[in-house]
Protein backbone atom coordinates (compact mmCIF):
# COMPACT_ATOMS: atom_id res chain seq x y z
CA UNK A 1 0.00 0.00 0.00
CA UNK A 2 2.88 2.36 0.72
CA UNK A 3 4.29 1.68 -2.75
CA UNK A 4 0.96 2.82 -4.20
CA UNK A 5 1.04 6.03 -2.10
CA UNK A 6 4.60 6.75 -3.19
CA UNK A 7 3.64 6.14 -6.81
CA UNK A 8 0.55 8.41 -6.48
CA UNK A 9 2.56 11.16 -4.72
CA UNK A 10 5.02 11.12 -7.60
CA UNK A 11 2.30 12.09 -10.10
CA UNK A 12 1.58 15.61 -11.24
CA UNK A 13 -1.60 17.42 -10.16
CA UNK A 14 -3.19 16.83 -13.55
CA UNK A 15 -2.38 13.08 -13.44
CA UNK A 16 -3.74 12.83 -9.88
CA UNK A 17 -7.03 14.40 -11.01
CA UNK A 18 -7.27 12.06 -14.01
CA UNK A 19 -6.62 9.05 -11.77
CA UNK A 20 -9.33 10.18 -9.30
CA UNK A 21 -11.79 10.74 -12.18
CA UNK A 22 -10.90 7.31 -13.53
CA UNK A 23 -11.46 5.67 -10.10
CA UNK A 24 -14.81 7.48 -9.68
CA UNK A 25 -15.91 6.35 -13.14
CA UNK A 26 -14.76 2.80 -12.32
CA UNK A 27 -16.79 2.86 -9.09
CA UNK A 28 -19.87 4.19 -10.92
CA UNK A 29 -19.49 1.51 -13.58
CA UNK A 30 -19.16 -1.23 -10.98
CA UNK A 31 -22.21 0.03 -9.08
CA UNK A 32 -24.17 0.34 -12.33
CA UNK A 33 -23.17 -3.06 -13.74
CA UNK A 34 -23.11 -4.92 -10.43
CA UNK A 35 -26.10 -3.48 -8.59
CA UNK A 36 -28.41 -1.15 -10.51
CA UNK A 37 -28.69 -3.10 -13.75
CA UNK A 38 -29.27 -6.56 -12.17
CA UNK A 39 -31.85 -5.12 -9.78
CA UNK A 40 -33.63 -3.35 -12.64
CA UNK A 41 -33.58 -6.50 -14.77
CA UNK A 42 -34.88 -8.53 -11.82
CA UNK A 43 -37.72 -6.07 -11.25
CA UNK A 44 -38.64 -6.17 -14.95
CA UNK A 45 -38.66 -9.96 -14.88
CA UNK A 46 -40.78 -9.94 -11.70
CA UNK A 47 -43.27 -7.55 -13.33
CA UNK A 48 -43.49 -9.81 -16.39
CA UNK A 49 -44.02 -12.91 -14.23
CA UNK A 50 -46.66 -11.09 -12.22
CA UNK A 51 -48.50 -10.00 -15.37
CA UNK A 52 -48.46 -13.57 -16.71
CA UNK A 53 -49.65 -14.91 -13.33
CA UNK A 54 -52.53 -12.42 -13.29
CA UNK A 55 -53.57 -13.56 -16.78
CA UNK A 56 -53.32 -17.23 -15.75
CA UNK A 57 -55.34 -16.51 -12.61
CA UNK A 58 -58.06 -14.89 -14.70
CA UNK A 59 -58.14 -17.86 -17.06
CA UNK A 60 -58.32 -20.35 -14.19
CA UNK A 61 -61.08 -18.37 -12.49
CA UNK A 62 -63.02 -18.32 -15.76
CA UNK A 63 -62.57 -22.08 -16.16
CA UNK A 64 -63.65 -22.69 -12.55
CA UNK A 65 -66.76 -20.60 -13.14
CA UNK A 66 -67.51 -22.66 -16.27
CA UNK A 67 -67.06 -25.93 -14.37
CA UNK A 68 -69.30 -24.70 -11.55
CA UNK A 69 -71.94 -23.70 -14.09
CA UNK A 70 -71.75 -27.16 -15.65
CA UNK A 71 -71.98 -28.79 -12.21
CA UNK A 72 -75.04 -26.72 -11.32
CA UNK A 73 -76.73 -27.80 -14.53
CA UNK A 74 -75.69 -31.44 -14.60
CA UNK A 75 -78.29 -34.06 -13.81
CA UNK A 76 -78.06 -36.17 -10.70
CA UNK A 77 -78.15 -39.94 -10.55
CA UNK A 78 -81.76 -41.16 -10.69
CA UNK A 79 -83.42 -41.92 -7.37
CA UNK A 80 -83.63 -45.57 -6.37
CA UNK A 81 -81.70 -48.48 -7.76
CA UNK A 82 -79.70 -47.89 -10.92
CA UNK A 83 -80.74 -51.31 -12.22
CA UNK A 84 -84.43 -50.34 -12.07
CA UNK A 85 -83.76 -47.04 -13.85
CA UNK A 86 -81.75 -48.76 -16.61
CA UNK A 87 -84.39 -51.48 -17.07
CA UNK A 88 -87.16 -48.85 -17.32
CA UNK A 89 -85.23 -46.74 -19.82
CA UNK A 90 -84.32 -49.78 -21.94
CA UNK A 91 -88.02 -50.77 -22.06
CA UNK A 92 -89.00 -47.19 -23.03
CA UNK A 93 -86.44 -47.22 -25.86
CA UNK A 94 -87.50 -50.69 -27.05
CA UNK A 95 -84.29 -52.55 -26.21
CA UNK A 96 -84.52 -56.12 -24.94
CA UNK A 97 -81.92 -56.66 -22.24
CA UNK A 98 -80.43 -60.12 -22.46
CA UNK A 99 -78.85 -59.67 -19.01
CA UNK A 100 -78.83 -57.13 -16.21
CA UNK A 101 -76.43 -57.69 -13.29
CA UNK A 102 -76.25 -55.17 -10.43
CA UNK A 103 -72.70 -54.82 -9.07
CA UNK A 104 -72.66 -52.42 -6.11
CA UNK A 105 -72.95 -48.91 -7.53
CA UNK A 106 -72.64 -50.22 -11.10
CA UNK A 107 -74.88 -52.26 -13.42
CA UNK A 108 -73.71 -54.56 -16.21
CA UNK A 109 -76.16 -55.00 -19.06
CA UNK A 110 -76.09 -56.88 -22.32
CA UNK A 111 -78.18 -56.15 -25.39
CA UNK A 112 -78.12 -58.88 -28.03
CA UNK A 113 -79.55 -56.90 -30.97
CA UNK A 114 -79.87 -53.16 -31.53
CA UNK A 115 -79.55 -50.66 -34.35
CA UNK A 116 -76.25 -48.78 -33.88
CA UNK A 117 -77.73 -45.28 -34.18
CA UNK A 118 -80.56 -46.02 -31.78
CA UNK A 119 -78.19 -47.62 -29.25
CA UNK A 120 -75.76 -44.69 -29.28
CA UNK A 121 -78.65 -42.23 -28.99
CA UNK A 122 -79.98 -44.17 -26.02
CA UNK A 123 -76.54 -44.15 -24.38
CA UNK A 124 -76.31 -40.38 -24.90
CA UNK A 125 -79.74 -39.95 -23.32
CA UNK A 126 -78.65 -42.06 -20.33
CA UNK A 127 -75.60 -39.86 -19.84
CA UNK A 128 -77.75 -36.74 -20.11
CA UNK A 129 -79.97 -38.19 -17.37
CA UNK A 130 -77.05 -38.86 -15.00
CA UNK A 131 -76.12 -42.46 -15.83
CA UNK A 132 -72.57 -42.76 -17.14
CA UNK A 133 -71.00 -45.53 -19.21
CA UNK A 134 -68.07 -46.91 -17.26
CA UNK A 135 -67.14 -49.57 -19.82
CA UNK A 136 -68.60 -50.69 -23.13
CA UNK A 137 -68.11 -53.32 -25.76
CA UNK A 138 -70.08 -53.04 -28.99
CA UNK A 139 -69.66 -55.62 -31.74
CA UNK A 140 -71.34 -55.98 -35.10
CA UNK A 141 -73.74 -58.88 -35.66
CA UNK A 142 -73.23 -58.91 -39.43
CA UNK A 143 -76.83 -58.07 -40.25
CA UNK A 144 -76.70 -54.29 -39.67
CA UNK A 145 -77.28 -54.62 -35.93
CA UNK A 146 -74.89 -54.65 -33.01
CA UNK A 147 -74.54 -56.46 -29.71
CA UNK A 148 -73.51 -54.40 -26.72
CA UNK A 149 -72.22 -55.05 -23.25
CA UNK A 150 -72.24 -51.96 -21.05
CA UNK A 151 -71.28 -51.17 -17.48
CA UNK A 152 -73.22 -48.18 -16.22
CA UNK A 153 -72.75 -46.16 -13.06
CA UNK A 154 -74.44 -43.18 -11.48
CA UNK A 155 -72.92 -39.73 -11.64
CA UNK A 156 -71.34 -38.78 -8.31
CA UNK A 157 -73.00 -35.82 -6.61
Amino acid sequence: MTDLRVWYAGRSLREKRLILVMLVLLAVTIVWAGIVRPVRDGLDAARDRHARAVVRLGEVQRQVAMVKAIQRGRPRTPEGAIADAVRARADEAGFALSSLEPDGDRVRIAIATAKPGALLGWIAALEADGLLVDASSITGNGDGTVAATLTLKGREA
